[in-house]
This record gives C-alpha cells, sequence and structure tokens, in this order.
C-alpha cells in the first residue's frame, strides 16, 4: 500500500464510477496473469457471444439478452435471427402510455376513484431486484417528488404474514395489483394473487378484477381465465432470466407507476452505459471485467469462499439481498457447462448490510475472525444531505469517515508492537490484535440517482457473468431451485389428505414423518 505506482495501476474509473482494487491481495503481475487467464477462457468471445443473442444458456437452449432490455431504440441485437430490441421497446412503449394514464387519474377503479396504490406480486427475481431499485430511488429528491402521495408495495413470500403485511391500510378502491408470472403457474405467486383477488373481489365485486389487477406475463389464456384483460398483460422473453429480469416489464412497470416512466428510462440508460463499457473497454479498465476476475482469484485461488457487499448509503441497503439472488443462483454450480464434475471451487456466499449499521453487526468477524474481502461502496454526493451547526463535519461526511476507515483498517490490522507502545495490558494484547492483509475493493459513485442505481445493478451482473465464463459454469440456468419444488408438492398432498379426509402420515422418512405429524395436531384457526 505504500507503492503509489501499484495503487494507482489498480485503479479504473468509467463514468463518474471509480474503482480502486488496490487493497486485493494481489500484485500487477497477479493481475497479468489474470488477464491471460481470461484469454485462456475465451473470456471476449463468450462476452460477444452473448451480446450477439447466441445460445449461450446450453441446458435450457436460451440466449441471455439482459442487455436488449436496455439497449437504444436503434440497437440490433438478435435472437434467433430477428431483431428484439423493437419487441423491448414495443413493451416499453406500452408501459409509458399505461403508467401516464395510470398516473395522471385517467385509469380509474371500480368506485371512479384513481389509483395511487401499487402492490407488486411476484417471487425471487420478480420481487428483489425491482425492490432493490424501488429503496434506492425513494430518497432520490426527483424520483421522491414524482412519487408523491403514492405507494409502492410487494408481495413475495407465501407466508399470508407478508399478504397481510402488503396490503396493511390499503384501499381496495385506490389499489391497483401487478401480477408477475411470466408462465402464470408459479405457485407461490399464484396463490398470493388468488388471495389478493379475493380481498379485491369481496369489496368491491367480482367485476373490479379487470380495473384492479394487471399482470406482466406471456401466457394470456391464463391471464385472461384469471379475469384480467389481457390488453393490460405486459410481455416479457425466455431469454430473459428471472434474476436479470428487473429491467424488462417486471420491474419497469411497477417502477414506472410509481416514478413515471421518465426516471425509470434514465435507471435503464444507467445499465446500458455499463453495458457499453464491458462490451468494448480493454480488460485493464473494465470493471466488471477486473472485479469478476478478482472474484474468481479470491474464491478459487485463495480460498475465500464469502464477499461481503458493504454500501455505505442507506439507499442501497436492498443491493446485497438483490446480488445474493444474482450471484448465488447463477454461480452457485458444481459442474461445467458441459456437465462435468468441477475440480475447483466456484461461487460466492454473498451477503451485506449498509455501512454504520454492519460494523456493529458483523465487522468484527471480518476484522478478526475468517477472511472475507469486501465490497465497500460510498457516494460522493448525498441523497439527503443534512449539516448540524456546530457539528465538526455534515452527517454524510460522518458517514463517508467509515467509509475510507474501513479498507485501511482491514489492510493494515493493528500490530502487538503497536499495542505495547500504547501501553495495552498484556492479557488484552491477543485481544485487541487485528492482522491485517484482509482484501478489499472500494467503489466511489459520484451520486445515486436513477442513472448511477442502473450503473451499479449492470456492472454486478455482468461481474458475476465474468466470474461464470471464467468458471465455465452456466450462470444462467437454476436447476438447484427445482428438487425442493417437488418434494414440497408430495407434502402439499398429503396436508390437503390429512385435513381433509383425515389421512395418516405415510411415505415420509421418519423425521419427516414425525415433524408433519406434530404440525397436524393443532388444527389451524381458520
Amino acid at each position: 500500500m505504500t507503492d503509489a505506482d501499484r495503487c494507482k495501476a489498480m485503479t479504473a474509473e468509467f463514468e463518474g464510477v471509480y474503482l480502486d482494487y488496490s487493497r486485493q491481495q494481489a500484485t500487477t503481475e497477479t493481475i497479468d496473469k489474470l488477464f491471460k487467464l481470461a484469454e485462456a477462457a475465451k473470456l471476449k468471445e463468450k462476452i460477444d457471444k452473448m451480446f450477439k443473442g447466441e445460445k449461450i444458456n446450453t441446458t435450457e437452449n436460451r440466449s441471455v439478452l439482459h442487455v436488449a432490455l436496455r439497449a437504444p431504440r436503434d440497437a440490433v441485437i438478435n435472437s434467433d435471427g430477428v431483431n428484439v430490441v423493437p419487441e423491448v421497446w414495443a413493451v416499453k412503449d406500452k408501459i409509458k402510455q399505461f403508467s401516464e394514464t395510470f398516473r395522471s387519474g385517467s385509469w380509474v377503479g371500480a368506485t371512479g376513484k384513481p389509483l395511487t396504490n401499487v402492490v407488486s406480486v411476484g417471487i425471487g427475481g420478480s420481487f428483489l431486484g425491482p425492490l432493490f431499485v424501488h429503496t434506492a430511488l425513494q430518497t432520490d429528491p426527483e424520483a421522491a417528488e414524482a412519487a408523491k402521495g403514492r405507494q409502492l408495495r410487494f408481495l413475495a413470500n407465501v407466508d399470508p404474514v407478508d399478504v397481510a403485511r402488503s396490503i396493511k391500510d390499503l384501499d381496495p378502491a385506490t389499489t391497483l395489483v401487478v401480477v408477475v408470472s411470466k408462465t402464470f403457474t408459479t405457485a407461490e405467486t399464484m396463490l398470493n394473487a388468488r388471495t389478493i383477488k379475493e380481498w379485491i373481489v369481496s369489496s368491491l365485486g367480482p367485476q373490479a378484477v379487470s380495473k384492479h389487477m394487471i399482470a406482466v406475463s406471456t401466457n394470456l389464456k391464463l391471464v385472461k381465465e384469471f379475469g384480467i384483460d389481457p390488453n393490460n398483460a405486459f410481455a416479457f422473453w425466455d431469454w430473459v432470466g428471472g434474476r436479470y429480469s428487473v429491467c424488462s416489464a417486471v420491474g419497469v412497470l411497477p417502477l414506472s407507476l410509481q416514478y413515471g416512466f421518465p426516471i425509470v428510462q434514465k435507471f435503464l440508460e444507467g445499465a446500458s452505459s455499463i453495458d457499453n463499457h464491458v462490451h468494448t473497454s480493454s480488460f485493464e479498465k473494465n470493471i466488471p471485467v477486473l472485479l469478476g476476475l478478482l472474484s474468481v482469484w479470491n474464491v478459487s485461488f485463495l480460498g475465500y469462499p464469502a464477499r461481503a457487499i458493504l454500501p455505505y448509503c442507506q439507499a442501497l441497503e436492498k443491493l446485497a439481498p438483490h446480488i445474493q439472488q444474482l450471484s448465488m443462483e447463477s454461480n452457485g454450480k458444481g459442474v461445467s457447462i458441459d456437465g462435468v464434475r468441477l475440480p475447483f471451487e466456484a461461487g460466492e456466499i454473498d451477503f451485506g448490510e449498509p455501512g454504520t449499521n454492519g460494523q456493529h453487526s458483523f465487522y468484527q468477524l471480518i476484522h478478526q475472525g475468517r477472511v472475507i474481502p469486501c465490497d465497500f461502496i460510498g457516494v460522493i454526493k448525498s441523497q439527503q444531505p443534512v449539516y448540524l451547526k456546530g457539528e465538526t463535519v455534515s452527517n454524510h461526511d460522518e458517514l463517508m469517515s467509515n467509509f475510507f476507515a474501513q479498507p485501511d483498517a482491514l489492510a493494515y490490522g493493528k500490530t502487538p508492537e503497536q499495542l505495547h507502545s500504547e501501553k495495552v495490558p498484556e492479557n488484552l494484547i491477543p485481544h485487541k490484535t487485528f492482522q491485517g492483509n484482509r482484501p478489499s475493493l472500494s467503489f466511489l459513485l459520484s451520486s445515486l440517482s436513477a442513472y448511477e442505481i442502473g450503473q451499479l445493478l449492470s456492472i454486478y451482473e455482468h461481474r458475476i457473468a465474468v466470474q461464470g465464463f471464467i468458471w465455465g459454469i452456466n450462470s444462467f440456468d437454476q436447476w438447484g431451485v427445482e428438487l425442493g419444488k417437488s418434494l414440497a408438492s408430495t407434502v402439499r398432498k398429503q396436508l390437503h389428505a390429512s385435513r381433509m379426509e383425515g389421512k395418516p402420515v405415510e411415505g415420509f422418512n421418519p423425521s419427516s414423518a414425525s415433524l408433519l405429524t406434530r404440525f397436524l395436531a393443532v388444527k389451524p384457526s381458520t
């Protein structure tokens, strides 16, 4: 860290996003070797294939084109030989028109009242990405002004507690529900949708459904059978994975209803700027490529399985949960794209919390326990600046003092010699010693408007793809989520048979049978 040339070399900057990775356990020679690894793994070729719409998701025979969701109107991005960009813009134009009608008050509910509340019903990628963006926009002055008098809520968990929370204090007469399910068959989402539908119908009658419920889906038949007007269904495509879908109607529709389409378009433009950066910049200054290579270095070479995502910005409090899904569902694989068991560890355990909250939670482990590489994310200009007269620094500067201090604390640590010089009692020296040499990297964003939120999302999406390309895995399927769902179907049948027909628990191992019997022994309250 005293080598000024090394520190300068280990930085990259693009459009106000500044990356400093000098606190990684790496030399410039390491970085050169990682670039050679990228060449051997044909990283450039794989990135090109993704942008060209080749079917790189081989297990599902699909293109991977979330970049098309935010491409300029005149871009050409093909899938199966067809330019998908006009289709994307047709849906965006439809969202723009619908959201303007909705926000102007022209769209009214069954009682003639304008609708000011939106509940978006979806799970996984249909929830975590849009929630991250919504939470980040809430305190942006421009977005907050556009959202005045409106509420956007999300219903994801099939737990009835989540239903109760999502509709608490809402009036069905002023609420619009967006049901997000590509096939309109997702078990949790459709049960929640039927529950919310019942809430609307019991208050406003069955004819109210078409006025108070819309859909993001491609299954127009089931949408119509549900009672939603197919004209109010917004499409997305097989080449969009759920966790990559926030830039499709999945996120763009509810966010546009809350903030207006122009603000959401700025978010999309920010994401598109990073798409262009990752596709065209040399690897030496390519932020997502550098990040992806460093993650591979930390996980597969140094043996650090986790990564802490630490935004020193409360508006980014839902970034870590979104990246958790994006990363762990994408790269949580044990076999190569060809189906061969990997001879090395891949994937990361992602977690995080905004600073300074995390400092009072899990930083103890990061400083003196396990080595966990950290992503520190800071913002130069606060969304909500406060300076109290008489204080040494502003509230934001107090926050950022910690942002700048923590990476150095991890890097340098504190030696027994330093503690001796401070006359620390001998019995406490082992407890107060910090090993140091703990890797981190720092992002510094100029501000946090819709544009920068889009940039940050796209940086992490491409970083994760780069990791997968280097590891030689398929980052775009998720077969690991299927087994638990299929077993739940068997349990569901047993619960029905036991509740409705009094049948005993059969066909389960002794542990599961005992748990189920205990569960069924107490009659539900309704």
